[in-house]
């Protein structure tokens, strides 16, 4: 304001000020963890020195109604992407796709290949916690901190070349994603010294 403090004019004439309430200032508090937190995640995960090492999420297509999402996995040394179509974002749907992924990989081998992983706070990693009976640790971030999924969240923006937010699922088949994590996975990296 070039006027401030030049017009003979306190707060209290001035009708703006009086008109709008002052809102209190709040601190958002965290919410429940669902399980162990990325704290007590031991440092050879950050190290990318060890494979076996995951992140998982879920793609949204379209938020109206209980459409097909996508569940991805990223391994944090390899940059392996993995994405399954599930058919919506609820527990049961992840639940699904770790079966399907622990049936291809074998339950003897599971815990060897999925080490650790770490999701996020959604409601659809509400059970993901029961995993640790075959052997792999369950790591939750903190609320609205996607960066420390950073590998994740990239590959997931990735998979928009193919997926435009706003586009319903629906319309892909379980092979059309299978061959776009394909796709993703034969990408040349700087990070892996340009190989696939």
């Amino acid at each position: 304001m070039l006027w401030a403090n030049k017009l003979p004019l306190s707060l209290f004439e001035v009708p703006q000020v009086l008109k709008h309430k002052r809102r209190r200032k709040w601190v958002r508090k965290n919410k429940r963890m669902k399980g162990r937190s990325i704290e007590e995640r031991p440092a050879v995960v950050d190290d990318g020195t060890e494979m076996g090492h995951w992140e998982v999420d879920t793609v949204v297509g379209r938020r109206a109604g209980r459409e097909a999402v996508v569940f991805t996995a990223v391994e944090k040394v390899t940059r392996n992407y993995i994405a399954i179509r599930i058919p919506g974002r609820t527990c049961a749907g992840v639940e699904a796709a770790l079966a399907q992924l622990q049936e291809r990989y074998g339950a003897e081998y599971f815990s060897q290949i999925f080490k650790t992983m770490t999701a996020d706070n959604g409601p659809e990693f509400e059970n993901l916690s029961q995993f640790e009976n075959l052997g792999t640790k369950i790591y939750f971030t903190h609320p609205y901190s996607s960066w420390e999924r950073a590998q994740n969240e990239r590959h997931n923006g990735l998979l928009r070349d193919f997926i435009p937010k706003g586009m319903s699922m629906e319309r892909f088949s379980d092979e059309d994603i299978l061959n776009m994590a394909d796709t993703l996975n034969q990408r040349p990296r700087r990070v892996l010294g340009y190989h696939t």
